[in-house]
């Protein structure tokens, strides 16, 4: 079990912001997934691993594609508080679920 999060790299968020919206992701979609995939995910230690790529509408076709699999997922608005504009899309989340199922949204994607 894992989760996937992808963040945009065009953005130049700086780290602090990185990490936040990174966070509101992988949060965002574990209360999204099933009560007994959640629990099996978090007794495997709540894998996670960071993807990066370029754009707002390539975080949207990869959330199409995780609802397509029915997977649990979360895009991420940013407030617009400190350094992005308000409604910025910054980041996604694929998962928990199987590493199998995850890696057929996000497989082809690096790490950030």
């Amino acid at each position: 079990m894992k989760q996937a999060i992808v963040a945009r790299a065009d953005l130049g968020m700086g780290q602090g912001k990185l990490a936040a919206q990174v966070a509101h992701a992988a949060l965002q979609a574990a209360e999204d997934a099933d009560g007994t995939v959640r629990r099996e995910w978090k007794g495997e230690g709540q894998k996670k691993v960071v993807l990066r790529a370029d754009g707002e509408s390539r975080l949207f076709e990869l959330a199409d594609a995780a609802e397509r699999a029915g997977l649990p997922h979360a895009v991420v608005r940013d407030a617009g508080h400190t350094q992005l504009e308000p409604g910025t899309v910054t980041a996604l989340a694929v998962g928990p679920a199987r590493d199998d199922e995850v890696d057929r949204v996000t497989g082809e994607l690096p790490l950030y």
